[in-house]
């Protein structure tokens, strides 16, 4: 069963991550797991997440600004299986910012091939960053 997490989007100022963005070689915007799931799963960087990305929040006015219902295959930081990265595509496509929040629901993983089922039996909402608190003092917008 899954774990649902509402989390703070990480990464650079919007020029910076349009440079990533163009040049597809650095991680641009990433977010970081809580620690439990990252030490249950002992994962490592490169390790994918599969789940789905149900809402996103603006951080500038904490209202949702999308529910793309989108499923994802996301893979860990090179530096760290703490953090993952999410996709370039999906970046341009919500115009994302280090500045959003995401709600997402994290269904599996892969691990060296194989994929293994996130808490098989339960459901888990361990890091759902609270509501009231998605608006944030200073915001910058996305830099196409």
């Amino acid at each position: 069963m899954p774990e649902r997490m509402r989390i703070i989007i990480c990464g650079y100022d919007p020029m910076l991550v349009r440079g990533y963005i163009k040049t597809k070689s650095e991680e641009a915007l990433w977010f970081y797991l809580p620690k439990k799931f990252y030490e249950d799963y002992e994962l490592t960087s490169g390790d994918i997440i599969k789940g789905t990305v149900e809402k996103i929040f603006s951080g500038s006015s904490g209202e949702v600004v999308a529910t793309p219902n989108e499923n994802f295959e996301w893979s860990t930081s090179k530096f760290t299986g703490m953090a993952v990265v999410l996709d370039t595509e999906f970046i341009k496509k919500h115009k994302l910012t280090a500045w959003h929040f995401i709600e997402i629901t994290i269904e599996s993983i892969i691990k060296k091939g194989e994929e293994i089922e996130v808490y098989p039996g339960e459901v888990l909402t361990r890091k759902m960053w609270p509501v009231e608190k998605l608006q944030l003092h200073y915001s910058l917008n996305y830099v196409e």
